[in-house]
């Protein structure tokens, strides 16, 4: 598995055995180095799709991250090109209890749309990543079960409590020890056949936070993937409030995409 992807990560972080731990707090670990460094963070980010033709169509956006109160967030995410999508948002309520709140600003409609729970595990914007992917599944929304160890990585295997919310029966998640980040999610259908993966394939540190800033998902039911580059990435920017509301869905807070 390591000679399989990942040699960078021993390389910059080291192999190492961590201290015992729950499966419960490797999973409160993984996530916080996910989606909690700093109080805040922006990123430029570049999406390439390649469908199952190899054709490939590309996008490019910025996204802003806030904590607030209870482990809550906030994100927005603002669409810079192609033509298509251009000036199109994205708004996200997150919340540690119940479903997310998330919102999507179709320009050319002049629209701001409500995006469902039911909805949080389709296509965002037309790529392999999902719309809960952008902002990271609740981790009580699963049972999760540490099936393996070795010196870099715990391997644990989460099942949905919900079985009818979602399209998988289980996934698996390679945790990198020291960083705590997810590095490999492998999710399986009802037979229990590989059928979607995303893997870490790029990781720099950024202000003293081990940070993904490459990343892909491929999707074999469909075909082809998507890859994710990060650029530009920044922790504790003072993002205020009041950008993460439906007013700037449709006015771009442009001071803070920049």
């Amino acid at each position: 598995m390591k000679k399989m992807f990942l040699t960078l990560l021993i390389m910059v972080f080291g192999a190492g055995a961590a201290n015992a731990m729950s499966v419960e707090k490797i999973i409160e670990r993984a996530n916080e180095a996910s989606y909690y460094k700093g109080d805040d963070g922006r990123a430029k980010v570049k999406m390439k799709i390649v469908d199952s033709q190899d054709r490939e169509r590309e996008r490019q956006f910025t996204i802003l991250r806030k904590n607030t109160a209870n482990q809550s967030q906030r994100f927005y995410v603002y669409f810079e090109r192609p033509s298509d999508v251009k000036k199109m948002s994205f708004l996200v309520y997150k919340y540690v209890k119940g479903d997310d709140d998330r919102w999507m600003y179709l320009p050319s409609l002049d629209l701001v749309k409500r995006i469902s729970a039911g909805d949080q595990r389709t296509s965002f914007v037309g790529s392999h990543f999902y719309y809960e992917d952008v902002s990271g599944r609740n981790p009580n929304a699963d049972v999760h079960t540490l099936v393996d160890t070795d010196d870099t990585y715990y391997v644990v295997e989460s099942k949905p409590k919900d079985q009818k919310s979602v399209e998988f029966s289980k996934y698996k998640t390679w945790i990198h020890k020291l960083s705590f980040l997810p590095i490999r999610t492998v999710y399986y259908d009802s037979k229990g056949q590989e059928y979607r993966t995303y893997t870490a394939t790029k990781v720099e540190t950024v202000k003293g936070y081990p940070t993904v800033v490459a990343a892909e998902m491929k999707d074999d039911v469909i075909g082809g993937k998507t890859i994710l580059t990060y650029e530009n990435v920044s922790y504790d920017v003072g993002l205020p409030d009041d950008i993460f509301t439906e007013r700037y869905l449709k006015k771009a807070p442009t001071q803070y995409l920049k």
